[in-house]
């Protein structure tokens, strides 16, 4: 066994395996695999292996389809068969929800050149004759779907790493995990200890006990999971070719072709957690005891779906383990906390999802970060406050509810409310409808009714015509906005302009009371965080960033050592806020201090700390909804006696609460970008505008990749379009994000952010485009159908920035 290694990585998975494939692959031959019992062993053996390449996500979905291309090319690559079947899978919908849900699929498959299209009935019937379509309002197709054989694919990744120089132990399990002063790891084994640069934590279902041995504690849960597979069936048995597999969530179950039989399996209501206290070390290829009562209801909808599972006899019921993030997305990337230990745990579509995830962590271990923006799988989206009670509680309203669409602007209730700010009991009292932003409560919008909540859909839902009361008032009047769910820090010493300047693209103000915009810039030169960063003495300043990027932002600022004799924290627990705009929040404001709000004494982009209602604030002539506005940062203890002086003298002014909705819809009227839609590490800065605030003249992180990216022409660049009112009234549905654009029936964009803009009177979307310019007439497929639209020259409200200024 190799005493020394580029990377280790734990666990011999299906996964563990792919991230060792792809490490060779991109040229690091110095790897090592470390499995404790044999290949497979925990969840990769028993999986149904069904592969698919349509996700909600469009990023998933490319990593889905690169993994379905894959297995064939790696069987040829290795000579190891991965027992691919292709028959094709079959889509169905039996609620309007999911006709737009696989419509809008469609849509982006179209776009991005993947295989999934409409048929009739008539033709899924000759496809797959068993299936009864009685109610089924839409099929899909997807041509390439299947399964795989799990052994197959996971020794074929193993092979193909072996080819390339990586070397894999088996039955060597990990004692401990030691961090070097250097960053890098000895990884201990009963066999010997590996000195590393990289570890990584593929364990599946020890990923907890792995991470543990390096002090982490990841939010993950393992549940049981069955599928049963029937004798032979006649009908399969007389089939000349393999029939395509059915996926119909609408009816909670999946089923193929497994031999002459048909496989079933179920994501039960009644599900049931294992291991709740840590996954036994002896546990390797064991099974539990069926349980098919409790899939029951599931089968049911199978048998009325495909009537020969009825007559079948049962072959064999796999009851086996599976470990869940509380999102039932993956737990991925480095963690931020520490050096050169990466994680890949959580996944539950794993044979779906390992080539192209693999790629992604060997992207981001050997290049530094990964080709697609993959924060929806960042194990920096969860923190502390994911706590075992919100894991457990999420991860079976996960897999209670594994096949639910889950629709725009969606906020799930389970395992809340977790962190809650001292105004939150006042919120509740006005009749705020809360999100989870980076756990906390956040308000989205206020009802005139205590303990209203959301409906879900693709359409209009109850929030709409509440939000756009809010959005009017704040444009006529004001509006109070929570933004305590902002990241905050302080930088402060001698050392800390020069350290800011080092991190940040833009010149950081010099003047005491200023502020400025500045883009952080990553590993490719792409937009890794947009920030306002303000001077408030002479060696410090406040930051103001992404509240649900604040973890992940950490492997940026822990890239640049700090000067001696200066300090850069994290402020966003004790540090509340509120942004007061509209045009009389002046007034209002001015009325609760002796400070002179008047424009020549505050003017724009400028910050001073003042005492409002007898309260000490930091505030900053900024707003967001790009309207006359401040934002007000206090003390958290001092933020219920701000807000009921605020709500107070705001009832004069006819202003009141506004949520995070109304922020959304404010921001798009303006064309403003938001960090993680607009802002992402696959945007290069010219193509969202922010280039300006690069100044190369200055050295800064990733000055040199982001040289590169501002020398090359756009890709595509950032518009804002208005959906012609027709259409969008006939299908009672704005765009949310994520729909393609086609201009003369070709795929040029995709949304970002989509919104109604109430006080502009247009349904509007943020989105990217190439080959088309202002004025230009689009389609954005909204409900995966056309909709007519415009690209407009300049924001529908208030384009010179005269109100923001006034």
């Amino acid at each position: 066994m190799r005493t020394t290694a580029q990377a280790v990585v734990i666990g011999g998975g299906v996964i563990g395996c792919s991230i060792l494939y792809h490490l060779t692959k991109l040229g690091w031959s110095d790897v090592v695999l470390l499995e404790r019992n044999e290949l497979t062993s925990g969840s990769t053996w028993h999986a149904a292996a069904n592969i698919h390449g349509l996700h909600d996500s469009t990023n998933i979905s490319r990593i889905q389809h690169y993994t379905m291309n894959l297995y064939n090319a790696l069987e040829e690559e290795t000579g190891q068969s991965c027992g691919v079947f292709q028959p094709g899978s079959l889509y169905l919908a039996q609620t309007e929800a999911r006709v737009h849900q696989l419509r809008l699929q469609a849509a982006k498959a179209k776009l991005y050149g993947m295989n999934f299209y409409e048929i009739s009935i008539e033709e899924a019937k000759e496809l797959n004759p068993m299936v009864n379509y009685d109610g089924i309002k839409c099929v899909m197709y997807e041509p390439d779907g299947g399964n795989v054989d799990p052994s197959g694919v996971t020794n074929a990744y193993a092979v193909g790493a072996r080819q390339r120089g990586g070397e894999i132990n088996r039955f060597t399990p990990v004692t401990a995990t030691e961090p070097q002063p250097d960053g890098s790891w000895i990884v201990k084994t009963p066999k010997g200890d590996i000195h590393t640069q990289w570890v990584v934590n593929a364990a599946g279902l020890w990923g907890r006990e792995v991470a543990a041995m390096a002090g982490i504690t990841l939010p993950l849960q393992p549940t049981e999971h069955q599928y049963f597979v029937t004798e032979s069936i006649p009908e399969v048995e007389a089939s000349e070719r393999r029939l395509p597999s059915v996926s119909d969530r609408d009816g909670e179950y999946y089923l193929r072709q497994e031999g002459q039989g048909l496989l079933v399996g179920a994501y039960e209501k009644d599900m049931k957690f294992w291991a709740e206290e840590g996954t036994p070390l002896d546990f390797a290829h064991e099974l539990f005891p069926d349980d098919l009562e409790r899939i029951e209801e599931n089968m049911m909808n199978a048998i009325e779906r495909v009537p020969a599972v009825a007559d079948a006899g049962i072959k064999r019921v796999i009851n086996g383990p599976m470990i869940w993030s509380p999102d039932s997305n993956v737990l991925f990337g480095p963690v931020p906390e520490l050096d050169n230990y990466f994680c890949c745990n959580g996944i539950i579509p794993g044979f779906s999802q390992s080539g192209g995830m693999g790629l992604m962590a060997a992207q981001w271990i050997i290049e530094g970060e990964t080709q697609y923006d993959m924060f929806g799988w960042d194990v920096a989206r969860f923190d502390t406050w994911a706590d075992k009670a919100f894991t457990k509680a999420r991860v079976e309203d996960s897999y209670a509810h594994r096949f639910a669409i889950h629709f725009p602007n969606e906020e799930r209730a389970a395992g809340r409310p977790t962190r809650m700010r001292p105004a939150y009991a006042k919120q509740v009292e006005l009749g705020a409808v809360f999100g989870l932003n980076a756990g906390w409560e956040h308000p989205l919008w206020f009802s005139d009714q205590k303990g209203a909540s959301d409906t879900n859909g693709f359409t209009r839902q109850n929030w709409w015509g509440p939000v756009g009361e809010e959005c009017k008032m704040l444009r006529e009047h004001a509006g109070i906005i929570d933004i305590s769910n902002f990241a905050k820090y302080i930088c402060k010493g001698v050392g800390a302009s020069e350290w800011l300047n080092a991190i940040f693209a833009n010149n950081m103000p010099k003047a005491v009371g200023r502020s400025c915009l500045t883009p952080l810039i990553g590993k490719r030169g792409g937009i890794a965080g947009d920030f306002t960063v303000t001077k408030i003495g002479d060696d410090e300043f406040w930051i103001i960033g992404s509240g649900m990027a604040e973890r992940y932002h950490k492997r940026f600022f822990k890239q640049m050592p700090l000067p001696v004799g200066t300090i850069f924290e994290s402020k966003t627990n004790e540090i509340c806020g509120f942004n007061i705009a509209g045009p009389k929040s002046r007034d209002m404001l001015q009325r609760m201090t002796n400070a002179s709000l008047a424009n020549d004494d505050f003017p724009f982009m400028r910050s001073q700390r003042i005492e409002l209602a007898g309260v000490d604030v930091l505030a900053l002539r900024v707003s967001f909804t790009g309207d006359l506005g401040w934002e007000l940062h206090c003390a958290e203890a001092d933020q219920a006696r701000l807000y009921d002086a605020l709500l107070t003298v705001g009832k004069d002014f006819n202003a009141g609460p506004v949520g995070g909705r109304t922020l959304m819809s404010l921001r798009v009227e303006k064309g403003y970008g938001s960090w993680s839609r607009e802002y992402s590490p696959e945007y290069y800065p010219q193509e969202v505008g922010l280039d300006r605030l690069c100044k190369m003249e200055k050295d800064f992180l990733n000055k040199e990749a982001v040289a590169e990216t501002l020398a090359q022409k756009a890709r595509e660049h950032m518009v804002l379009l208005h959906l012609h009112e027709q259409d969008v009234t006939a299908s009672n549905a704005d765009a949310t994000g994520g729909e393609p654009i086609f201009k003369d029936g070709i795929g040029i964009g995709r949304v970002t952010s989509g919104t109604y803009g109430y006080t502009v009177g247009m349904s509007l979307a943020l989105g990217f485009v190439k080959n088309a310019q202002a004025g230009d007439s689009v389609e954005v497929m909204v409900l995966g159908q056309p909709h007519r639209a415009t690209i407009l020259s300049e924001p529908p409200f208030d384009p010179t920035g005269a109100r923001l200024r006034s």
